[in-house]
C-alpha cells in the first residue's frame, strides 16, 4: 500500500529551474516515474513535509437525549450535524488513498516544471512561488511575516527622490501661480494655472476613491508616507489663504483636498487643524470683504464634496440619532457653500459625535447609587436563526431566516447570545434570560425553558457589565459586575462553576476563592472549562483540564479559578470546545493552549499544548479581539482585517473541508475594515466600519441570516435585511444570531473610534 503524503512546504530552487526543463514529460504519466521525480523533488528539499495532520473521529458535541427532551427542530439540527460529521469523514478517508497520494505527488511534480518553463520563457508573467501547501484545502498556511527590514542605500535614494520631487513640484506650482503666463482665449485663465488645479484635482479624486478611513491607522504607513502627508498637508494650508498667490480655484481645491485627507485620517486632530484653517481662511475673506477688495467666490467650497464627507461621518451615529438638530451649510447656485459655515457644520458634528459616544461612559458609581440611565433611547435589535426554546421570543419555534426586528429586546445595552438560550444586559445593570433552562443555565432558579425574557436575581445585588454563555456541552454562564466582581450558573460539571464542586447551580452564584478582592474585566464561558482575566493582567482558569485547556502543564480538572503562571499582562481571553486564547492588553501578544486538533491552535501543527503558547503567525500586528469556537479560532486586527484558523466554513476561504494550521485572512473581507467579530458554535459574525453585518460558517438553522437555511456559507456574506440600519454590536450563539443599535460602553467603532484616537 502506498505511503500517504503529508502537508508540504514547497520552495522552488532557481538553479534547479534547467534541470527541471529537461526532464522527460512522459515519464509522469506512470505511477514509477512520477515516484522517481517526486522522490528528486525531496531530496533536493524543494518539498519538505510537515507534521501529518492527526485524523479527528470525533463527532458533534451530543445532548444527554435520557434527561431532556429535543424539540423537533434541534432533533433535525443534530441529526444534520451527525451526517455532516460522517460525510467529512468519509471525504477524509477518501482523500488518503493511494491513488489520492499518488495524484497529488502528479500534480506536485507538474506545478515543479510548469514553474521552471514559466521562468525560463515567461517572464512577465512569471508565476510566484509558493510558500504554502498545494492543498489549501487541507495543507498549512504560512503567514507572510510582518517584520521590519533594515534601511537600505535603495531606501534612502527612494526617500532623497520622494522628497526632492515633492518639494519641486511645490515650487513649480507655486511659481506658476505667482507668475502666471498670458490669458489664454477668449481672457481666460492662463495654461499653467489650470495645470496647476489640475495636479490638485487629480489628488483629490484618488483621495476619493479610497475606501473610507484608509490612512486611519498610521502605525501602518512608512515613515516616509507620513513625512509627505505632514509636508502635503503644510504645502495646502498656505495654499488655501486668500493671500498665498493661487487663484481662487486653486484655492477652493487645495482646501477640499485637506478636507478629503482630514476626513481619511479619520482623527479628530486632524479635522480640528481643518477647522481652523478654514476659519482662519474666513477671517482673511472677511478683512478683505470690509477693505472692498474680495473678489467673488472667494472663501468657498465645493458643496457636494462637504456634504459627502459630512454624511458618511453622520451615517455613524445611528438610526436613533436627532436629525432634525443637524446643520447644513448654504448652497449657492453655482454649487458651493461657505468655508466659515462648513467649518461650524463640521465642528458640531464632532461635538455632537462626542457627545453621542460620551453616554456609553457609565461609571460604576452612577449606576450602583441609582441613577437614571445614561443611555435612554430605544435600542433596535434583530434576531434570527434558530428559535427552538423561544432563545429570540418572537412568534412559533420554527426558524428565523433573516433578521427579524424583536421589541422584546428594546431596551438591550448589550446582548449574549448561548446554547439555546439569550441573556440581556439593560443599562441599569440588570439582566434577563430567556430561551433554554436545562441545567438551571439561565439562572433563573429552575430547569424550564423560558419563552419570555425573565429577570435574574444576583444576591448581593450588583449591576452585571458583561455576560459570558458557552456555546456547547450542557450549559453554563458567567457574568461580571461593573465592581469586577464574578458570578456564574448552571452545569457544575468538571468544576466549571468555580465553587469548588461540579453541583449545579440555578441561581447566580458570586465566585469566592482566588478571584475574591480581584477586580475582573473579562470572563469567557467554554463548552467545559472557565477562564477570567483581572485588571491586572492575571489569567484565570476552571473546569475540565484535559487536552491542557486550562494551561497549567497537565490536564487535570480544576474546580476553583486557578491563576495560569506563564502568562501576564493579559488584556482578554476565550474559550473555545477545547482550547483558549488570550490576548495582551496592548494587542501584541496572543497566546492559545489546550486542544489542537485541526490547527485551531495556530501554531502550524495538531499537537496538544499545555502552557500558554504565542501564536507566531500573529508576531508585529496589533490585535483588538481573539474568538474561539468549537474547531476554529478568529482574530481581528486594529486595521480591521479578520484572520481564521482552524478545520471547516468559519475560515470563511470558500469550503466547507479547508484546514489552515496557522491564521490566515479572510480575503473576502480584506477590503472591509471589520471593527468587531463573535463566533458561535460553528458560525461567525463581523461588523464591518459602516454598521454592515457579515456572516458565514454553518447555516442549518439559519443563522447566517440569508433567508435559507441551505448549506453552509463558505465564504463571509452581508446579512440580508439590515440595510440603512446602523448596527453597533453582535452577538453569535450556537445557532442564533443577533445585531443592535446601542453603542458598546466599552468600545466604539467606525468614525467615533478614530475621533477619540
Amino acid at each position: 500500500m502506498a505511503l500517504m503524503i503529508p502537508p508540504v512546504k514547497l520552495k522552488w530552487l532557481e538553479h534547479l529551474n534547467s534541470s527541471w526543463i529537461t526532464e522527460d514529460s512522459e515519464s509522469i504519466a506512470t505511477r514509477d516515474g512520477v515516484s522517481v521525480l517526486y522522490s528528486k523533488l525531496l531530496a533536493n528539499k524543494e518539498v519538505v513535509l510537515l507534521p501529518q495532520q492527526v485524523l479527528c473521529l470525533k463527532g458533534p458535541q451530543l445532548p444527554d437525549f435520557e434527561r431532556e427532551s429535543l424539540s423537533s427542530d434541534e432533533q433535525e439540527h443534530y441529526l444534520d450535524a451527525l451526517l455532516s460529521s460522517q460525510l467529512a469523514l468519509a471525504k477524509m478517508v477518501c482523500s488518503d488513498s493511494p491513488f489520492a497520494a499518488a495524484l497529488r505527488k502528479r500534480v506536485l511534480v507538474l506545478q515543479r516544471i510548469f514553474y521552471a518553463l514559466s521562468n525560463k520563457y515567461h517572464d512577465k508573467g512569471k508565476v510566484k512561488q509558493q510558500q504554502h501547501s498545494p492543498e489549501s484545502n487541507s495543507g498549512s498556511s504560512d503567514l507572510h511575516s510582518v517584520s521590519e527590514r533594515p534601511r537600505s542605500s535603495t531606501d534612502a535614494l527612494i526617500e532623497m527622490g520622494v522628497r526632492t520631487g515633492l518639494s519641486l513640484l511645490f515650487a513649480l506650482l507655486r511659481q506658476s501661480w505667482m507668475m502666471p503666463p498670458p490669458p489664454g482665449p477668449g481672457g481666460g485663465p492662463g495654461g499653467s494655472i489650470n495645470l496647476c488645479n489640475d495636479v490638485i484635482h487629480t489628488a483629490i479624486d484618488v483621495v476619493s476613491s479610497l475606501p473610507p478611513l484608509s490612512l486611519a491607522n498610521e502605525s501602518k504607513i512608512p515613515p516616509m508616507g507620513l513625512d509627505c502627508l505632514a509636508q502635503v498637508t503644510t504645502f495646502l494650508k498656505g495654499v488655501t489663504m486668500p493671500n498665498s498667490g493661487a487663484d481662487i480655484l486653486g484655492r477652493r481645491l487645495a482646501s477640499e483636498l485637506l478636507l478629503g485627507l482630514a476626513s481619511q485620517r479619520g482623527s479628530l486632530r486632524y479635522l480640528l487643524e481643518w477647522i481652523e484653517m478654514a476659519l482662519a481662511a474666513a477671517a482673511v475673506v472677511s478683512t478683505m470683504e470690509q477693505n472692498k477688495v474680495l473678489q467673488s467666490q472667494e472663501g468657498l467650497i465645493g458643496y457636494d464634496c462637504f456634504m459627502n464627507i459630512l454624511i458618511q461621518m453622520r451615517r455613524s451615529l445611528g438610526s436613533t440619532a436627532d436629525r432634525s438638530q443637524w446643520r447644513e451649510p448654504t448652497r449657492t447656485p453655482d454649487g458651493l457653500c461657505s468655508l466659515y459655515e462648513a467649518a461650524l457644520c463640521l465642528f458640531e458634528e464632532v461635538c455632537r459625535m462626542a457627545s453621542d459616544y460620551s453616554r456609553t461612559c457609565v461609571s460604576p458609581d452612577s449606576i450602583q447609587t441609582g441613577e437614571a440611565p445614561v443611555v435612554s433611547e430605544t435600542c433596535e435589535v434583530y434576531v434570527w436563526g434558530s428559535n427552538s426554546s423561544h432563545q429570540l421570543v418572537e412568534g412559533t419555534q420554527e426558524k428565523i431566516l433573516q433578521p427579524k426586528l424583536a421589541a422584546s429586546f428594546a431596551d438591550a445595552q448589550t446582548i449574549e447570545a448561548g446554547q439555546y438560550c439569550t441573556f440581556v444586559i439593560s443599562s441599569d445593570g440588570s439582566v434577563r434570560a430567556c430561551g433554554k433552562g436545562s441545567y438551571g443555565r439561565l439562572g433563573l432558579g429552575d430547569s424550564n425553558n423560558q419563552s419570555t425574557l425573565k429577570k435574574l436575581t444576583f444576591e448581593p445585588h450588583r449591576a452585571i457589565k458583561k455576560v459570558s454563555s458557552s456555546k456547547g456541552s450542557d450549559g453554563h454562564t458567567l457574568a461580571f459586575t461593573t465592581e469586577g466582581e464574578v458570578f456564574s450558573w448552571g452545569d457544575g460539571d468538571y468544576g466549571k462553576l468555580g465553587h469548588g464542586n461540579s453541583s449545579t447551580q440555578k441561581y447566580p452564584k458570586l465566585i469566592q476563592g482566588p478571584l475574591q478582592g480581584k477586580v475582573v474585566v473579562c470572563v469567557s464561558a467554554g463548552y467545559r472549562h472557565s477562564a477570567a482575566v483581572s485588571e491586572d493582567g492575571e489569567l484565570y482558569t476552571w473546569g475540565e483540564g484535559d487536552f491542557g485547556r486550562l494551561g497549567h502543564g497537565d490536564s487535570n480538572s480544576r474546580n476553583i479559578p486557578t491563576l495560569v503562571k506563564d502568562i501576564s499582562n493579559v488584556g482578554e481571553v476565550s474559550c473555545g470546545s477545547s482550547h483558549t486564547i488570550a490576548l495582551s492588553k496592548d494587542g501584541r501578544t496572543v497566546w492559545s493552549f489546550g486542544g489542537g486538533d485541526n490547527g485551531k491552535l495556530g501554531h502550524g501543527d495538531t499537537n496538544r499544548v499545555y502552557k500558554p503558547k504565542v501564536v507566531e503567525a500573529l508576531q508585529g500586528m496589533f490585535i483588538r479581539k481573539v474568538c474561539a469556537g468549537s474547531q476554529s479560532s478568529l482574530s481581528l486586527t486594529s486595521t480591521g482585517q479578520v484572520y481564521a484558523w482552524g478545520c471547516g466554513a468559519c475560515l470563511g476561504c470558500g469550503s466547507s473541508e479547508a484546514t489552515a494550521l496557522r491564521p490566515k485572512l479572510i480575503e473576502e473581507l480584506a477590503t472591509t475594515r471589520v471593527v468587531d467579530i463573535s463566533i458561535g458554535d460553528s458560525h461567525c459574525l463581523a461588523l464591518s466600519h459602516d454598521n454592515e453585518v457579515y456572516a458565514w460558517g454553518n447555516n442549518s438553522m439559519g443563522q447566517c441570516g440569508q433567508g435559507n437555511s441551505t448549506g453552509p456559507i463558505t465564504k463571509p456574506k452581508k446579512v440580508v435585511g439590515l440595510d440603512g440600519v446602523a448596527i453597533q454590536q453582535i452577538s453569535a450563539g450556537t445557532s442564533h444570531s443577533l445585531a443592535w443599535t446601542a453603542l458598546p460602553r466599552d468600545s466604539v467603532t467606525g468614525w467615533s473610534e478614530s475621533l477619540v484616537c
